[in-house]
């Protein structure tokens, strides 16, 4: 092993805790950037690609795609990323940049997609990282690294789910789910003229969802309200994963209204009214470059930034605890020790 070989955090196996593991750093391609990691954030991603839900991980496994680092090192082609550049990379690393949809400039729904993740070969709770350049992007120097890492996939997970639907008289939206993503939707469909009403299960979440500019709260667990709000929204917007009591929630949506799945939920569901009231169910994925770029800039502007509780990268695994138990108040930011501290 080389004085050059990195240190990061590997599952050996499905749904193993991650141990740390040495390997030598990845080649860079003509494109590529290496990118020292100062911060990763905790996605339930990560957790999903531990425990293969997606039926594509390969193992050993290093998570972590919510990344901020400085550039080390740059390939011969780098598109203005230079040496010592702050920059944040999220889930899309390595688009392969010659299908369809790549061509059209969507990367994000790259035809290659499970090879385009920035965890490949290995992600970001380590110490170091290769992507194309292309998706590294330079951080406005008054945005925290914290802040940033967030935003680098949470962030732009709602936004691009936001942003086709903003600019209509004060669209009304019901948002499932005050959580990593949830807390974070809120904010930017203030920014974007939304009538927002966040819609969780705890009620305790209430006094937060307003302070983060909800509009209105209901408890997805009081049927009244529920019933109340019958043919009340325009869109719904789903953060939430697992089960979802998706029979009162569809009937909050007005006639054509449209269902936007932005997590990774579990859907069944009675057809009945998904047929009979014309509704739509879309998935929003992520966001190409520019919309990215967007995201950042508007997240400035705006003030908009998530709540993170800061944790070191040798404590992932009590992080990834904390995530599964649902503690985490809302998004844990991992800082990697060896790197802040050279």
């Amino acid at each position: 092993m080389s004085d050059s070989a990195i240190l990061g955090y590997a599952a050996r196996a499905a749904g193993q805790p991650l141990e740390p593991i040495n390997y030598e750093p990845p080649e860079l391609g003509e494109n590529d950037v290496r990118v020292s990691v100062t911060h990763c954030g905790l996605c339930y991603t990560d957790i999903q690609g531990i425990e293969d839900y997606y039926g594509i991980t390969d193992y050993p496994f290093v998570p972590g795609h919510e990344i901020v680092g400085r550039v080390s090192e740059t390939g011969k082609n780098t598109f203005g990323i230079k040496m010592g550049d702050r920059v944040g990379v999220g889930w899309l690393g390595r688009p392969c940049m010659r299908c369809e949809w790549c061509l059209k400039g969507q990367e994000q729904l790259c035809l290659h997609v499970v090879k385009a993740g920035t965890w490949v070969p290995y992600g970001g709770f380590s110490s170091s990282v290769v992507v194309d350049s292309r998706f590294a992007y330079p951080l406005p120097e008054a945005m925290s690294s914290e802040v940033a890492a967030v935003l680098m996939c949470a962030g732009i997970t709602v936004y691009s789910s936001l942003r086709p639907y903003a600019g209509r008289p004060a669209p009304k939206i019901g948002i499932i789910g005050v959580g990593g993503l949830g807390h974070l939707a809120i904010q930017f469909a203030h920014a974007l003229g939304f009538e927002v009403t966040a819609m969780s299960s705890s009620e305790e979440k209430k006094e937060q969802a307003l302070a983060f500019g909800a509009d209105h709260f209901i408890s997805s667990q009081d049927r009244s309200a529920l019933a109340q709000a019958e043919f009340g929204f325009d869109l719904l917007l789903c953060t939430a994963h697992g089960d979802v009591r998706w029979e009162p929630l569809l009937e909050t949506l007005k006639k054509r209204g449209t269902l936007i799945l932005a997590g990774f939920p579990k859907l069944a569901l009675n057809t009945t009214d998904l047929v009979a009231h014309e509704l739509s169910i879309t998935g929003s994925f992520l966001g190409n470059r520019a919309t990215t770029r967007e995201m950042l800039s508007f997240a400035r502007e705006h003030g908009i930034k998530p709540w993170v509780e800061l944790m070191p990268m040798s404590q992932i695994n009590e992080a990834i605890q904390r995530l599964k138990q649902n503690k985490a108040r809302y998004r844990i930011v991992l800082f990697n020790e060896q790197v802040e501290n050279k």
